[in-house]
């Protein structure tokens, strides 16, 4: 046969427009675009009335195996990201035992992923205080970059760097080519303001926030991006939760700087207000802010000074969350699972066209991280790498409605204004709203293209 999956009558969103087509598909690959392709094909999907994204990749998970399969495995992670449309991931390098910071933990992780993963992936690796000289073979072995805390991390298995051990790891990750992600807040600002409040017996949820003010977030960031214009580093900042942290990155940008940001879908929807009223299951690092950053940083994104989306998705066992001390509460957000939706349910809000969605989920990461031209967009000889959306069809979260492990999520009881009807991962059906996850779906272990990554063209200069 032509094909081995022919895709008709979708609304498929292409780089620059929304058209209605159909999509021919050999060996995981596009191989044909276009109108009234001849039903030629061993499965054939009727798209009528439904949009065609590409995949989402999603840069920033953490699937805590090995070590911490309790909180979250390759299997349920995978399965609850196909679920949301994603087809590819970059699992950060804690919070598993041990923490990737060295080849032969890479290498084993890399074993479990290939193993259990329903959809491709990739792994991050490391920096912590003294492994600069493990940076070289994890390079070599093929992490998309590197990850750095500029505070305490919340796991023992995975120091901060304080300065020293930044400048020392931006250095050999520059002459590496490698490019090195940080979670970005002022450790004496964050320890300082917490232990004032607990040495006062304050753990409220606005005691919580207050311990990690915008200005903690800047600090760092303000920091990196002068440690990374000294070594030359490229850089790539996470879940970047401020307005003021948005400006001082794209200021470094407009100077030259090889700089990305991401932020996270809870950001965007959800504000402080809203952790008073969830309580614990809303916590996290950076904590969720005012009203007014939130509506700022969805005008930043809005405005194309935000290069992706991601989830950070952050899990772990309730008990870990339900403590009297919210200061020793788990911090991180669980809800991989709705990641895709979220941006799209930004871009209907506010008109914007669903090739930005696209952009934001998909084209960029792939640039930046070296997996373009064969991931990212919907074109003739990427890989066959879609969500197929009902734009029309909207979905409140329930309990039933995960997949990943632990079943909470600040998310339950929200409604999304479209649903994710099916997930397609190099030409495999991974994912349906009919037969849920395909289990014998085998994702791929990815490496970066040496020093392709690049600025996303949509980036500001």
């Amino acid at each position: 046969m032509r094909y081995d999956l022919l895709i008709k009558n979708g609304n498929v969103v292409l780089p620059k427009e929304v058209k209605k087509m159909d999509i021919g598909v050999k060996d995981g690959k596009v191989i044909e675009l276009g109108e009234s392709l001849e039903p030629d094909a061993a499965r054939i999907v009727d798209a009528e009335g439904k949009t065609i994204f590409p995949g989402m990749i999603d840069v920033h998970v953490h699937f805590d195996e090995p070590g911490r399969e309790q909180w979250e495995g390759f299997e349920t992670g995978s399965s609850m990201l196909a679920a949301g449309g994603c087809t590819t991931f970059f699992d950060m390098p804690l919070n598993g035992i041990p923490s990737t910071v060295n080849q032969t933990a890479f290498d084993e992780k890399k074993r479990i992923g290939e193993s259990k993963s329903h959809v491709d992936f990739a792994l991050w690796g490391g920096l912590v205080p003294d492994n600069a000289d493990d940076l070289e073979d994890l390079a070599s072995s093929g992490v998309i970059g590197f990850k750095a805390f500029l505070s305490p991390s919340g796991n023992p298995e995975f120091e901060s760097v304080d300065d020293h051990s930044l400048l020392v790891g931006m250095r050999k990750i520059a002459a590496l080519g490698g490019i090195l992600a940080l979670h970005s807040e002022s450790a004496p600002i964050v320890t300082f303001l917490q232990q004032e409040k607990e040495a006062a017996g304050k753990n409220s949820f606005d005691d919580y926030a207050e311990s990690r003010p915008p200005l903690a977030e800047m600090e760092a960031v303000s920091r990196a991006l002068m440690f990374g214009e000294l070594t030359g580093c490229r850089l790539h900042f996470v879940h970047i939760s401020t307005i003021g942290a948005v400006n001082l990155i794209q200021n470094a940008k407009k100077k030259g700087q090889d700089v990305t940001l991401e932020t996270c879908p809870h950001y965007l929807l959800y504000s402080h207000d809203d952790f008073c009223r969830l309580g614990v299951v809303a916590k996290c690092a950076p904590p969720l802010r005012s009203e007014t950053e939130r509506y700022g940083l969805v005008d930043k994104l809005i405005h194309d000074e935000i290069d992706m989306v991601s989830s950070d998705h952050s899990p772990c066992e309730w008990k870990d969350k339900e403590k009297d001390d919210i200061f020793k509460a788990w911090g991180g957000i669980s809800g991989g699972q709705f990641s895709l939706l979220s941006v799209i349910e930004v871009a209907l809000a506010h008109r914007l066209p669903l090739s930005k969605v696209a952009e934001w989920t998909a084209k960029h990461p792939a640039e930046r991280f070296g997996l373009a031209p064969q991931k990212g967009e919907i074109r003739q000889g990427a890989d066959a790498d879609f969500a197929i959306v009902d734009l029309k069809k909207p979905m409140t979260v329930e309990v039933n409605d995960l997949y990943q492990k632990n079943k909470f999520t600040l998310y339950e009881g929200h409604t999304f204004p479209s649903t994710v009807s099916m997930t397609i991962n190099r030409g495999n059906v991974v994912y349906s709203e009919e037969t849920k996850i395909n289990t014998a779906a085998k994702g791929r272990w990815l490496r970066p293209a040496a020093n392709r990554g690049t600025k996303p063209t949509g980036a500001q200069l």
